[in-house]
């Protein structure tokens, strides 16, 4: 557990008791905070007395009377679509609001840090799609390299549940936008923008605050090196906001699918290829075409940032590459679970909105597609261009139908349920198909979570194929 610092004496409230909010109040306690809590939910509440937290009802009149800051769990809304009505009733008392990130950039350097022979670093990754793969990628080059490093924020370890660091250590964050935009601290060594897609509009009122919520990990830490996917023109206009001219190697640009030209420094895919540029100079090339554990351009983008991450942390070339090799990949993320007479199935449930479903859909050809459930704004339209490889769609969710009335006309059946799509597939694939779960959609109406969603698909697939 990381102590949080600067907190002895005062009282410091937390309101919601999930994950992360739980993980902030130890943290508080053990750097010698008095620590009030408060969740709407009662379960929530009686697990955090059971810990011999103090609770106080957070919305009540005088609640914050001596309360020196309030931190916020990552899912409460603090601004839109509307403030939670603690987080106003801390405006309205001067409260300051933060959050655990917020804490964990505070807290992280210590004073045995003066004896230590390697300053530990902190890469940071957000953006839309890929961040949970990159980040864990960087974490597997790094162990395969035999640098101690740990994997925390949005995925493994809460932040404040990392382990204080040691000499050397490299701690790899995953930072969603929740996250991100209401920490008053973000300070990483090097911070990496993967891409940006219309997401959590709701949250951040349109996909203008949602980008100036990625953003401020760069504008208000400023990173000693900044990582950034220019594909996109937020992309682009980040890269050229961080960087002070063209040749400055604080930002290394990086793209899947086209050369980057310029004296900067580049790392960029090109027809499976990873090729690094720096000062006019390719400095290495690595064929990600035979790593099984990174399929698609979309993956490729990630092996970019994740390469340009552990280069500047001062890996050479050929050990990521050898890492890259060993890379398995994650649960729900373009992960192959089984395979039939030579057709192919692929759980990428982690694909909830078109982006990312459009991003699967490129990696594979002769594709029977899994596709529904509970439907984002903005609907399909932007994802047809990408199903030319479909060769037909079985539409599961409690919506199947109007969710299949928006594929137009790619061959399509309702199934509505994950054990009726998976068998109608399996049945009509043959020899090279790819039978791919990438929903486009959230899986609320059906599932709790992606991951539920994803483990129900990999269980059809065993029955089908007697995996």
């Amino acid at each position: 557990m990381i102590p949080v610092q600067g907190y002895s004496g005062a009282t410091v409230a937390v309101l919601g008791l999930g994950r992360s909010g739980l993980s902030a109040a130890r943290g508080l306690r053990e750097g010698g905070a008095n620590v009030v809590v408060w969740d709407d939910n009662e379960q929530a509440r009686d697990a955090a007395t059971a810990e011999g937290f103090t609770t106080r009802e957070l919305a009540k009149q005088g609640a914050f009377d001596g309360v020196a800051t309030l931190i916020v769990s990552p899912g409460i809304p603090h601004l839109y679509p509307e403030p939670n009505k603690v987080v106003r009733a801390a405006w309205d008392a001067g409260v300051p609001v933060d959050n655990d990130i917020s804490l964990f950039f505070r807290s992280f350097a210590t004073p045995e840090w003066d004896n230590f022979e390697r300053m530990p670093k902190i890469i940071a990754v957000t953006g839309s799609n890929g961040k949970s793969t990159t980040s864990a990628l960087i974490h597997h080059i790094l162990e395969h390299a035999q640098r101690p490093t740990q994997l925390g924020g949005n995925i493994g370890r809460g932040v404040l549940d990392l382990d204080p660091a040691i000499d050397g250590e490299v701690v790899v964050l995953e930072l969603s936008s929740y996250q991100t935009d209401l920490a008053r601290s973000l300070t990483p060594d090097v911070g990496i923008f993967t891409n940006l897609s219309p997401d959590h509009l709701d949250r951040h009122d349109g996909l203008g605050g949602y980008f100036a919520a990625k953003r401020r990990l760069f504008s208000e830490g400023g990173p000693d090196r900044c990582i950034i996917g220019v594909d996109e023109d937020e992309g682009q206009y980040l890269a050229n906001q961080m960087a002070g001219n063209a040749v400055d190697d604080r930002v290394i640009r990086v793209s899947s699918g086209r050369k980057l030209t310029g004296d900067g420094w580049t790392v960029f895919a090109k027809k499976g290829f990873l090729a690094e540029w720096r000062k006019g100079k390719q400095m290495a090339s690595i064929d990600l075409r035979t790593v099984p554990g990174l399929p698609g351009a979309h993956n490729h983008q990630n092996a970019c940032a994740a390469y340009a991450a552990c280069r500047s942390v001062g890996l050479a070339p050929r050990v990521i590459e050898a890492a890259f090799h060993s890379f398995g990949g994650l649960p729900h993320r373009s992960q192959r679970v089984g395979e039939a007479n030579g057709v192919t199935f692929v759980n990428d449930s982690k694909a909830t909105n078109v982006d990312s479903a459009a991003k699967a859909l490129q990696a594979f050809q002769n594709i029977r597609w899994i596709c529904g459930g509970l439907e984002k704004e903005g609907g399909l339209s932007a994802l047809l261009p990408h199903v030319g490889g479909v060769t037909k769609a079985y539409v599961i969710g409690r919506e199947a139908a109007n969710f299949a009335m928006q594929l137009g006309d790619l061959p399509h059946e309702v199934c509505t349920d994950m054990a009726t799509a998976v068998a109608r597939a399996a049945a009509d694939a043959v020899k090279g198909d790819t039978v791919l779960l990438a929903p486009a959609a959230a899986s609320f109406d059906q599932y709790d979570s992606f991951e539920k969603r994803g483990d129900d698909f990999i269980a059809q697939v065993a029955a089908v194929t007697g995996g």
